[in-house]
């Protein structure tokens, strides 16, 4: 397996070889990535995600692409995690722990809401902003990349949400900053599963 200096990238190519991901196909989706060092600027980064996310897109169906991003997921221990167990322990409803969730800022952005459709929404940022940024990249990433990239975020909200609400939950990425070239916030919808 190569070796990859910079965090995201090589969580990336951990992800693809534990979705059981044929080698040949990791080695397209991974190109260049190798040459991408810790001290690569914020775009330069940015630049290269785009472009393997590009290629998974065309490589990988929508449901492994998916498996792979969520999989790459950061900060799911310490606090947020500590926060996402009290909810669940300390509230007996769904309806009082998604209360509690949406007061939860540090995990759950600006808000989590039950939907009229009965999925849940969790959204970083209101609506109507004139500009949007990504903490994944300091907020300093132009240019829109695929929406792939961000079922990584989906990952990280999904494990705790699932911890909070006691539920297993199906993510879907409604909108990003990311790929959004700034327009739209990071909104994140959930499916409660049987």
């Amino acid at each position: 397996m190569r070796k990859y200096e910079e965090g995201k990238i090589n969580k990336l190519s951990k992800s693809l070889k534990k979705a059981g991901i044929a080698q040949g196909l990791i080695s397209q989706i991974m190109k260049g990535g190798e040459a991408i060092r810790n001290s690569a600027t914020p775009q330069e980064k940015a630049d290269w995600l785009k472009k393997a996310m590009l290629r998974m897109d065309e490589l990988l169906d929508k449901d492994t692409r998916q498996t792979v991003r969520e999989a790459c997921a950061c900060c799911l221990g310490g606090k947020r995690l500590k926060l996402s167990k009290a909810i669940a322990i300390q509230n007996g409803t769904l309806e009082d722990r998604i209360k509690v969730a949406n007061k939860t800022k540090l995990v759950f952005g600006h808000g989590v809401k039950m939907m009229k459709d009965g999925r849940i929404q969790v959204s970083f940022a209101p609506e109507g902003l004139p500009a949007y940024g990504c903490s994944c990249f300091g907020g300093k990433a132009k240019g829109p990349l695929p929406i792939t990239y961000c079922y990584c975020c989906g990952g990280h909200v999904k494990h705790h949400l699932q911890i909070a609400l006691g539920r297993k939950l199906e993510c879907q990425v409604h909108s990003s900053a990311l790929s959004s070239a700034g327009k739209r916030p990071c909104t994140f919808l959930f499916t409660l599963q049987k």
